[in-house]
């Protein structure tokens, strides 16, 4: 029997492997592997991807997140007990980096049909202690909305991007800054390079993006042990720095992620139009103008019973996410609140087969097997 794997990061990577291992050559032959070149080359051309004047490499997404709301912390727009909205449906690191800076979540509900943030919600949640929205751009489809700015803008809040999945994708609609791609929609962004993203490494990799250069400079001071220069600290800091190997690889894959964000869409396409199990449902038509597919998540009320036939089939597949945050058993603190899109959502979601690995024939294939689920 055919199989189709979910994932495999050794068969994605190997067609990069020259690429890859040359460039890890040149930072061993140079003898410097922290913050050396390839940290700034990739922070520039990550910045000229999201189109913000400032991206600093960090160690993963979820320091990106923490160290963003760590700095306005410092810099005094935001206390420890302050407020911050944040979706209801996403992975749990959105939360944790709110709940590390104390500074409380309040949680809103997605769209039944997006599954993002919905941004009709957001205004009767906020209070006076409420000093920043965080939206996540799940599965690689911007959440982004005129209302969402003016919101914003009524109420002084700042808004900070998880595009931990998003890493490419660009919206319709303007961001504050006058730009279109996810990483520079908000007043600062949290980017997420953990091997199975879009844009991969080979370990553990983040960035922050963003136009404010006082935050940016608050941001690279806190990651570095709190210090402005060396062996002068001004902030109690962290170590949250960008290795320069991974500085390099990222380089290599940034070369290769328009291709793969096209295939994905390709694959999502056929997906889109071939698959007509009326037990099924498919993503949202909302979700597909300007997603770059990091996952392609259908809902099914029998999941179990769906899972078991994907298995039986040779079909990989995951479920992103089982349980919404709120009821993680960390946060028993918020198992009380009614968040019932939430858990409808994690209970039908599943991810069928999207990365570079899966042909148009296998996508074709793929919808047939799921036509035939009863």
């Amino acid at each position: 029997m055919k199989t189709y794997p979910f994932l495999s990061l050794k068969e994605i990577t190997s067609p990069m492997a020259s690429e890859l291992k040359q460039a890890v050559g040149e930072v061993i032959d140079s003898g410097w592997f922290i913050n050396g070149a390839k940290v700034t080359d990739f922070e520039e051309a990550l910045a000229t991807l999201c189109e913000t004047k400032y991206a600093i490499g960090l160690s993963n997404g979820l320091d990106a997140l923490r160290l963003i709301l760590r700095a306005y912390i410092e810099l005094g727009i935001m206390r420890k007990g302050d407020e911050i909205i944040v979706p209801s449906n996403t992975y749990i690191a959105s939360v944790l980096a709110i709940t590390d800076c104390e500074l409380t979540p309040i949680f809103v509900e997605p769209s039944e049909n997006t599954m993002n943030l919905d941004i009709s919600r957001i205004e009767e949640k906020i209070s006076k202690r409420t000093r920043g929205i965080m939206v996540v751009h799940l599965y690689g489809t911007p959440c982004w909305s005129n209302q969402l700015k003016d919101i914003a803008k009524k109420y002084n809040l700042k808004i900070i991007e998880d595009n931990a999945q998003a890493i490419g994708a660009r919206t319709t609609t303007e961001s504050i800054n006058g730009t279109f791609t996810t990483g520079g929609l908000g007043d600062a962004a949290g980017n997420s390079f953990y091997p199975t993203k879009n844009l991969g490494a080979l370990g553990d990799a983040g960035a922050v993006t963003t136009n404010d250069e006082v935050l940016a400079n608050t941001i690279r001071a806190i990651m570095n042990y709190g210090s402005d220069y060396r062996y002068h600290n001004i902030y109690k800091g962290l170590n949250c720095r960008l290795d320069e190997i991974q500085a390099a690889i990222l380089l290599v894959k940034l070369r290769h992620l328009e291709s793969e964000n096209t295939h994905r869409k390709k694959i999502a396409a056929i997906y889109n139009e071939n698959i007509t199990n009326p037990f099924i449902k498919k993503p949202a038509s909302e979700n597909i103008q300007n997603c770059v597919w990091h996952q392609y998540v259908v809902r099914t009320e029998q999941r179990t019973h769906f899972k078991a036939y994907l298995d039986s089939n040779g079909i990989g597949n995951d479920i992103l996410y089982p349980t919404p945050p709120h009821l993680q058993p960390c946060y028993k603190e918020y198992s009380g609140l009614e968040l019932p899109i939430a858990e409808r959502i994690s209970n039908t979601v599943i991810s069928i087969p999207i990365s570079s690995l899966t042909t148009a024939e296998d996508a074709m294939e793929i919808s047939r097997i799921i036509n035939r689920f009863q």
